[in-house]
């Protein structure tokens, strides 16, 4: 008997080894189902969304919302900094077929516009939320300020978290990070600046939280690098890692960040003087340490990955170049060499270089869901995405 107990479970252990194999030889692929919108008023400039489902099938998707000012106000173009810019979001229940009408408020920045409201939903329920604001200061006060990121005449307030508890129905905060080690510029206020970046968090097999964040040298010095946090106490506290990637000429920013089947870290960054190609970086001793970074051989930016259920990593990002939209891969389980994955193709109708940041999530019943911000003939800027099956 006890020779068959352990036959048997010698035989689960193989077949559990040897479904990532089976799924990376190729008998499955994803393939588009329908392109939706998720959010559109042609009042508001809405962008950078992120998702989570909940354990009850319920999905969030948050994004930023702005005054499309070109539209109310003709002003002249289309910006990413506004003092009016909020953290909202809105709910589907049925697999993202449709979704509330009026959003709802996550966070209004006091001193400033906010950014990139980046959703990450922990193992226990809780959904912890970074973003970063930027502050209207009068001409004179910004052309002083020479130790401080700007976008004339926006100062950076640098990042900061949120939190909830109860399905993004009311949200803490917010939570100050400490500065990441290295960074010499300062905030609005002349403080030196919050940890921030733009990208997906990781909740490791170890429990704790981790971050991908930015970090200059100093304000004249664009050269920004990729350094880990690590939070255990879901987000409350950060300590200070290590650095994921960093280079004399290549500039690194946005970075989401995957756990692999096997436990390693994957990060793959946004680049600036590289052909806007991707960058990735590789952790075996969890975050401890990464290996050298490598060219990911492929324009596009910025990227978010989930893992599916077979280990294989779906990664996406955004195409800022004609024809605009937005692109996606199928990597191994090990995520190993990006370049050689087939490159699918989800939007190509986009009428600007002004949308992307696509995110995606994994519904209850397999499919992959990646919401983006779009725009059609450079109209509207609106929350919209693409809903896939496996085949």
């Amino acid at each position: 008997m006890r020779k068959q107990l352990a036959s048997s479970g010698f035989l689960i252990c193989m077949v559990a080894a040897l479904v990532p194999v089976l799924a990376e030889s190729g008998k499955t692929r994803p393939v588009k189902v329908k392109d939706l919108v998720i959010y559109q008023d042609e009042q508001y400039y809405a962008a950078f969304p992120s998702l989570v489902v909940k354990k009850d099938g319920e999905i969030l998707c948050a994004f930023r919302r702005a005054p499309d000012r070109r539209r109310l106000w003709q002003a002249p173009g289309t910006t990413h900094t506004d003092p009016n810019s909020y953290l909202v979001l809105v709910r589907s229940r049925d697999q993202g077929n449709s979704w509330t009408a009026e959003p709802e408020l996550i966070f209004a920045h006091p001193l400033g516009g906010s950014q990139d409201p980046c959703m990450n939903l922990l193992r226990n329920g809780t959904i912890v939320c970074s973003s970063y604001g930027w502050a209207l200061l009068p001409a004179e006060t910004a052309e002083r300020k020479k130790n401080t990121l700007s976008h004339p005449p926006f100062a950076f307030l640098g990042g900061y978290l949120l939190r909830s508890a109860d399905g993004g129905r009311s949200w803490q905060g917010p939570i100050l990070p400490p500065p990441t080690p290295g960074d010499q510029t300062l905030d609005a206020l002349d403080r030196p600046v919050p940890a921030y970046n733009r990208g997906a968090m990781m909740e490791g097999r170890d429990g704790k939280l981790y971050w991908a964040v930015a970090a200059n040298r100093a304000p004249q010095d664009r050269r920004s690098s990729v350094h880990l946090m690590a939070s255990a106490d879901r987000g409350t506290t950060w300590n200070y890692v290590g650095p994921i990637a960093q280079d004399e000429k290549v500039v690194f920013n946005e970075t989401s960040l995957v756990e692999t089947v096997r436990g390693d870290i994957l990060a793959f960054l946004r680049t600036d003087k590289f052909e806007g190609k991707l960058a990735f970086a590789r952790s075996t001793d969890g975050g401890k340490s990464f290996q050298p970074w490598q060219d990911g051989g492929f324009f596009g930016h910025p990227f978010q990955a989930v893992r599916l259920k077979d280990g294989r990593i779906f990664l996406v990002y955004g195409y800022r170049r004609k024809p605009f939209g937005i692109r996606a891969r199928l990597l191994d389980a090990d995520g190993s060499d990006p370049a050689r994955a087939e490159e699918i193709v989800l939007r190509e109708d986009g009428g600007s270089g002004d949308l992307g940041y696509p995110w995606a999530a994994l519904l209850k019943d397999g499919r992959i869901l990646v919401a983006y911000y779009f725009n059609r003939e450079n109209g509207t800027r609106h929350i919209a995405a693409s809903l896939l099956e496996l085949r």
